[in-house]
């Protein structure tokens, strides 16, 4: 594949146009036509799937789809999401010393659009240039940020990829997760019997004060290298003067071994379950297992093609395992193998997010190198 000059005028009004657009979770309609339209004028066949009814959302997920001009390389998809983790409206965007961030009232939405603007350019300049290339498909999810519903919703009979990367960490460009932890979520309800607390404040009991017993003696925070534990919230109580009858308390529990994920969660769940039972209350547990974690060989077809675009452009990046989870979980628990690659957006998830020129320029010359290698592998 020749050399080719990363357009940087033209890749930062492609992001910054992504940006523009208003995408929280459910929210994602405007982006989507802007997308579809813009894979329907390269020439890719874009389909869109029915999400929408199982998240409850305006959008769908999009599948696009450029056909091979090469014949025995493997097919990959490349994937990002559309959603932000808060919505930008009237986002004021400044571009000052070759950073890109906003003026600090909203995020700037790099969480993910820094890698779908990568993907997208890298699409574009492999068709403007009949770049050699094995099948690539394209996998934009919707509402990623709560739960990696449009993943989950992902109509598989659309996909058509042997192994794909996943855009979707931060820096530097080219970071590979190789492992990621199993995540579970509960929910907590405790019961306990109201009373008036100035009159006689013996006869109920306090949900308030179960919950805080049992929170007290758990294990929670940084259990080990490998797990952690989290109380998120706790909700509940009428007035100053009523024993509060009932709480609901969201917790979660993860580790990159999932025998330590099942153990904290019957840990806690024992704490609350024992400590309500001592008190006369009544506790409601529900769990869910939010995503299944895993890991990845360096054998691994998606982490091998990476690494060797990487050496190919003389950049070197980390294999690393991360505490959180993203649509490649999904995905690997439905069968599409795929690595999670870093891209350009940093400090994500807060109003002081920012994405550099050069690391956004240096995720299209990497998603270059790697459909290049990926043309190249044969069985």
């Amino acid at each position: 594949m020749p050399e080719i000059a990363i357009q940087n005028d033209r890749l930062v009004d492609l992001f910054t146009t992504l940006c523009h657009f208003n995408s929280p979770p459910r929210h994602e309609r405007e982006i989507v036509d802007y997308v579809k339209a813009f894979l329907r004028g390269l020439g890719l066949d874009v389909v869109e799937d029915n999400a929408s009814k199982a998240v409850n959302g305006n959008a769908n997920n999009l599948i696009a789809t450029l056909p091979a001009n090469v014949s025995g390389a493997p097919k990959i998809f490349f994937s990002a999401h559309f959603d932000t983790v808060e919505p930008t409206p009237n986002i004021k965007i400044i571009i000052q010393d070759g950073i890109i961030r906003t003026d600090g009232t909203t995020i700037l939405g790099a969480d993910d659009k820094a890698g779908m603007s990568a993907i997208l350019e890298a699409i574009r300049i492999v068709v403007e240039n009949n770049l050699p290339h094995g099948q690539i498909q394209l996998l934009l999810t919707v509402c990623e940020e709560i739960g990696l519903q449009g993943a989950r919703a992902l109509d598989l009979s659309l996909v058509d990829s042997d192994f794909g990367f996943v855009y979707d960490t931060g820096p530097p460009v080219g970071t590979v997760i190789n492992q990621t932890p199993t995540h579970d979520t509960m929910e907590v309800r405790i019961i306990g019997r109201p009373a008036h607390a100035g009159v006689e404040p013996e006869k109920g009991i306090s949900a308030i004060q179960v919950a805080s017993k049992a929170i007290a003696n758990m294990r929670l925070g940084r259990i080990d290298e490998e797990t952690t534990a989290n109380i998120g919230s706790i909700h509940g109580g009428q007035a100053t003067n009523v024993v509060c009858p009932e709480v609901v308390i969201t917790a979660e529990a993860r580790s990159l071994n999932p025998e330590k994920v099942n153990a904290q969660v019957a840990h806690m769940t024992q704490l609350f379950e024992r400590t309500a039972k001592g008190a006369g209350a009544e506790c409601l547990i529900h769990l869910h297992r939010h995503y299944e974690g895993y890991r990845l060989s360096e054998d691994a077809p998606p982490v091998r093609a990476v690494r060797s675009a990487l050496s190919a452009l003389g950049m070197d990046a980390p294999i690393r395992p991360t505490g959180g989870g993203s649509d490649a979980n999904i995905f690997i628990a439905r069968g599409l193998p795929c690595c999670v690659v870093g891209t350009a957006h940093q400090k994500i998830h807060t109003h002081e997010e920012f994405v550099r020129i050069e690391d956004l320029a240096r995720s299209v010359d990497l998603t270059l190198a790697i459909i290049r290698e990926c043309a190249q592998m044969r069985p």
